[in-house]
């Protein structure tokens, strides 16, 4: 079966929902992890379970997450655990749903929401610097990277 994968960066791409057996083409191309936002049983019986296509997924050396939310639902929550998963994970990454919207969609919403939440450090004193909420997201801000540790510094360090 050939697998409709649109790319989103160098190292995020998305696609409709997938089967068991895609998941040996989708290691073929080069994905190294599967995050799947689709809940369990919303296409009915002929769905194939979260469960099902991560032992897939395991058995060709993918790594999967399950991060499920319905059409219109996500929340705040989902973003910041796609968020955490998405900084840790092995890329190039998949995410897949019904129609791949729903991947997409968190996945954006992902990168702005750590843009504006962590923006850069710029022509600040070192004192400033120091009096910052959250120094862990300080340093992941002034190296321009994703912090795995982000989803814990948004609990733990409010705006004030």
């Amino acid at each position: 079966m050939s697998i409709q994968i649109t790319k989103h960066s160098e190292s995020f791409s998305t696609a409709p929902q997938i089967g068991v057996e895609d998941v040996t083409e989708i290691a073929r191309l080069g994905f190294k992890t599967i995050i799947n936002n689709r809940p369990d049983g919303e296409g009915g019986p002929d769905q194939p379970a979260s469960a099902q296509i991560k032992v897939a997924a395991e058995k060709s050396g993918l790594a999967y997450f399950y991060i499920p939310f319905s059409p219109g639902n996500m929340q705040p929550e989902h973003v910041v655990e796609f968020s955490a998963v998405y900084a840790a994970a092995a890329k190039p990454v998949l995410g897949f749903c019904r129609t791949g919207n729903r991947a997409a969609t968190i996945f954006k919403q992902s990168q702005t929401s750590t843009e504006a939440v962590h923006p850069p450090v710029q022509n600040q004193s070192s004192m400033a610097w120091l009096k910052g909420k959250c120094v862990f997201s300080q340093l992941c801000s002034w190296y321009k990277t994703k912090c795995p540790l982000m989803f814990l510094c948004r609990n733990w360090c409010k705006k004030a």
